[in-house]
């Protein structure tokens, strides 16, 4: 199937970024085969170059129903959600309404962990830039009224922290939620309200959304799950994810909206039609590197900034993020020194290997860039010296017991029905970086990545899909 759009921004041409026409036919061919090769049901391509955001799509929205991936389909992003937010929360910063650093707690007195002192010092920044602690394992329902993200905060009070502020980066999403209710306060409006009148509105994206209702006007993907190697099943739920979990994890997007809004962030914040919604230095300061971060494969990152993930293709760098949501995968990638951007929206099957394989070739077309080969084993793997490394790791969620050559990995307390325990093998890449495999269907990689280091406390720890996971047992009290 093609299915092509375009959508030109003040008269800029179509041509790519590196002065050649882009190939629409090529790509839309390209898109059909790897989709199939890698059992995806259904995509949306988005490319932005030259100031044109093109679209394509390509397979199915639900292998139940047979129907078609239009350019006007829209998909869950999961964690991509972040960035939105983070847009939001730099707006108040725009008006005066927020520094960066202040501490949460003086804005939000509701705000709390199980640790007086570290609650004190918690900044917007390091919510941000995942550097405040938090975890991001707290799946935590409290209804579908406009005061979910109120009564979402009261409740995470008793929620251990994964490390101490400002010891560690840990992917949080907690923490986003937490921006969510900021917004709320001191803008008077719902996250969903805000997000509408400051982002989605101003930059005429009438294919984004936050609630499942509003998504019915148009054609919705179905997630899909099953084993490697074939094409998946319609998952038996759409989404699991409540209500308060949009800030962290809930944008429902075309591609093409997606890129629109990356193309906001490559215009130094202003709309199509020169309305402001960021100011130029909050625009670079979302891309300001704020901490490095242990675990470099897990969703590419060299580093974090306030809402985007940060990437160095030697020497020429980036911003994105990745997200997921019970079997839909997105991909958003920003090359600024090019002005190209991509976002690849999927349903299901090996998303991430079409992700690499059509980036790659994407990516090295429009903006000269030669990605990492992808994560695996050491072909001469190093000695391994296991006694530091045994042990049980806990956050809130998950419990990780490592011994010699394997980890098993644990959904626990609030957690525990979203997967079975994970028993996996370790192959050694480095002396504190391991390739895992055996993680099942859950995951869209051959192996995934097991980091081992230290925070800055001295606290032994271990990073799994790029959350920092303690030695030991955190306390929780009420």
């Amino acid at each position: 199937m093609t299915n092509v759009n375009h959508d030109e921004q003040g008269g800029r041409d179509a041509a790519g970024s590196r002065g050649r026409r882009l190939d629409l036919a090529r790509w839309q061919a390209r898109l059909d085969e790897l989709r199939d090769r890698h059992h995806v049901p259904g995509a949306q391509l988005a490319i932005l170059t030259g100031g044109t955001v093109h679209e394509l799509a390509a397979g199915v929205l639900h292998r139940g129903t047979g129907q078609e991936v239009t350019t006007g389909s829209v998909f869950l992003s999961g964690s991509i959600a972040k960035v939105y937010t983070a847009a939001l929360v730099l707006s108040l910063v725009d008006e005066g309404l927020l520094e960066l650093d202040t501490k949460v707690a003086d804005v939000l007195p509701e705000f709390g962990t199980p640790d007086p002192e570290a609650t004190a010092t918690i900044t917007v920044r390091q919510l941000l830039s995942h550097t405040g602690g938090v975890t991001n394992d707290f799946n935590h329902d409290t209804g579908r009224g406009d005061d979910c993200l109120a009564r979402y905060v009261e409740a995470a009070r008793t929620v251990a922290l994964d490390c101490r502020p400002g010891t560690a980066v840990s992917y949080g999403g907690l923490g986003y939620v937490v921006l969510g209710r900021l917004v709320e306060v001191l803008t008077g409006l719902t996250w969903d309200q805000a997000l509408k009148e400051r982002v989605f509105t101003p930059l005429g994206l009438d294919h984004s959304m936050t609630l499942p209702e509003e998504a019915l006007r148009f054609g919705v993907a179905m997630s899909h799950l099953g084993e490697p190697g074939a094409y998946p099943d319609p998952a038996p739920v759409w989404d699991m994810m409540p209500r308060s979990a949009g800030p962290a994890g809930r944008i429902i997007s075309s591609a093409g909206d997606m890129a629109r809004f990356a193309r906001m962030h490559l215009d130094g914040g202003l709309a199509p039609d020169g309305t402001r919604v960021l100011s130029a230095g909050s625009v670079a300061a979302m891309q300001h590197r704020e901490t490095d971060v242990p675990d470099k494969w897990t969703v590419s990152a060299d580093g974090w900034g306030l809402g985007w993930t940060l990437y160095d293709w030697d020497g020429v760098t980036g911003y994105g993020h990745d997200g997921a949501a019970i079997g839909q995968y997105g991909y958003l990638r920003v090359v600024p020194s090019a002005g190209v951007a991509l976002v690849l929206l999927t349903n299901g099957g090996a998303a991430r290997r079409l992700y690499a394989d059509l980036f790659a070739e994407l990516l090295g077309e429009l903006a000269g860039i030669r990605m990492p080969e992808p994560f695996a084993p050491a072909a001469e793997p190093p000695a391994i010296d296991w006694a530091p490394l045994t042990g049980v790791y806990r956050r809130e969620g998950v419990v990780i017991t490592v011994a010699e050559g394997r980890m098993r990995y644990e959904f626990v307390d609030g957690m525990k029905d979203l997967s079975p325990p994970l028993d996996m093998e370790l192959a050694p890449v480095t002396e504190t970086v391991f390739a895992a495999s055996g993680a099942g269907p859950s995951f869209s990689e051959d192996h995934m990545p097991v980091v081992f280091s230290t925070l800055a406390d001295g606290t032994r720890c271990v990073y799994v899909g790029m959350r920092a996971t303690p030695e030991g047992t955190p306390e929780v009290t009420a």
